[in-house]
């Protein structure tokens, strides 16, 4: 039981930035328990317009995402976040968001749309 963050992508085109259903995507990231990441994608989801409770709903991620995510991390600006069997960031995690940012950066360019998902 906890927080498990999933980037995804996926070549079909998705009508709205979040809340969207999609038959066909591959896992290109994974995160376990990393909530101030979380955080800064709630934050994200509701400024696109997200209504539901934060779980098991999809965010859409684009280039100026990517940006400020990279932006944030590298100033040590992500949300403090906690909940249910959410764990607790640590500074190992920085390394694997960069990751993931160059390999989300990668993926956009080749034409797939990345989105975030997690479920707690």
């Amino acid at each position: 039981m906890g927080l498990d963050m999933y980037a995804m992508a996926t070549k079909e085109k998705i009508d709205r930035p979040v809340d969207f259903k999609v038959t066909e995507a591959s896992q290109i990231f994974y995160w376990r328990k990393h909530p101030d990441l979380h955080g800064w994608m709630e934050q994200l989801y509701y400024i696109k317009g997200g209504q539901e409770p934060f779980n098991c709903v999809p965010v859409a991620l684009d280039e100026s995402d990517l940006d400020r995510l990279e932006k944030e991390l590298c100033n040590e600006d992500l949300p403090s976040t906690s909940g249910p069997f959410f764990g607790v960031s640590t500074d190992h995690d920085k390394e694997d968001d960069l990751a993931f940012i160059a390999k989300a950066r990668h993926h956009i360019g080749e034409g797939y749309t990345v989105f975030y998902d997690s479920w707690w």
